[in-house]
């Protein structure tokens, strides 16, 4: 199987933070975002990994090319964003008519890879996606899903002020190559997930439930709690000496940026 890491997006709800690296590279305990998606998948089952880029993505293929998954990643670059599906989409023939993975490297997550293609693997008849999802405790800033008693989405609730329950889209997907064959019908080049492709997939889309750790790390609040609740996993040496050169670039000033932003956070927290 090989999968797609949406890694482009601009992370604009972590600024400052994210005026000095792109998103998929916030350190959780020190260590990058995009090396624990990378460890999640490619020490688990997964043989290669698309990861797009757009903002800042001298700084991803500088930690890219000086980790040990060098070997198995491929790097495309998006001028303009294309949005979920057109990325997926535009580099079809890198999934071989495949089950391919598809997942935003902005959530910070843990679960079993193996778990979850077996889950997959034995989907009902005509389900041709299969949705991760997990309890939020935030169901309005979220895509909640309803479920049939297969567990099967019937319907889907894209951050209303009045969700029906709190079990979320964690935008994660297992996909079949009919998912891509619908989605090239669109006939667009910029396709959105969430509004263009869950949607037409209501009843031929299984679910996935993660009771292990999803959170989404896209604001200053979610990404400290991150860094409080998250397990610690060390990374592998050679990955983290190639973090730890890019702290240390113009003599540590983004290492000294992200340690004021998080005691700036810190103390804003405390007077409200």
């Amino acid at each position: 199987m090989r999968a797609l890491l949406l890694a482009a997006g601009l992370g604009t709800r972590l600024r400052p933070l994210t005026d000095h690296l792109p998103k998929c590279l916030v350190p959780i305990h020190g260590r990058p975002l995009l090396d624990y998606w990378l460890a999640l998948l490619l020490d688990h089952g997964v043989e290669e990994v698309l990861i797009n880029t757009h903002y800042m993505a001298p700084l991803v293929l500088q930690y890219l090319d000086a980790s040990t998954w060098r070997s198995r990643v491929k790097v495309v670059h998006e001028e303009s964003l294309a949005g979920t599906g057109g990325t997926l989409l535009e580099n079809r023939a890198f999934f071989r008519e495949e089950t391919c993975l598809v997942a935003h490297a902005d959530n910070l997550t843990l679960f079993d890879m193996a778990d979850f293609a077996r889950c997959h693997a034995l989907r009902a008849k005509g389900v041709e996606m299969t949705m991760m999802v997990f309890e939020s405790d935030d169901p309005g800033s979220c895509g909640i899903v309803e479920l049939d008693a297969d567990g099967v989405v019937q319907g889907f609730h894209e951050k209303v002020s009045q969700p029906p329950g709190n079990l979320a889209n964690a935008a994660v997907y297992l996909v079949e190559p009919p998912v891509l064959d619908m989605m090239a019908g669109l006939g667009k080049t910029q396709i959105d997930f969430s509004t263009e492709v869950i949607p037409r997939l209501l009843g031929r889309m299984g679910t996935y439930c993660n009771v292990r750790y999803h959170r989404d790390i896209g604001n200053p609040r979610s990404w400290m709690a991150a860094n409080r609740d998250f397990p610690l996993m060390p990374a592998k040496a050679e990955n983290q000496q190639a973090w730890d050169r890019i702290m240390a670039q113009n003599n540590g000033e983004l290492a000294r940026s992200i340690d004021q932003f998080m005691t700036d956070f810190q103390t804003l927290s405390q007077v409200r």
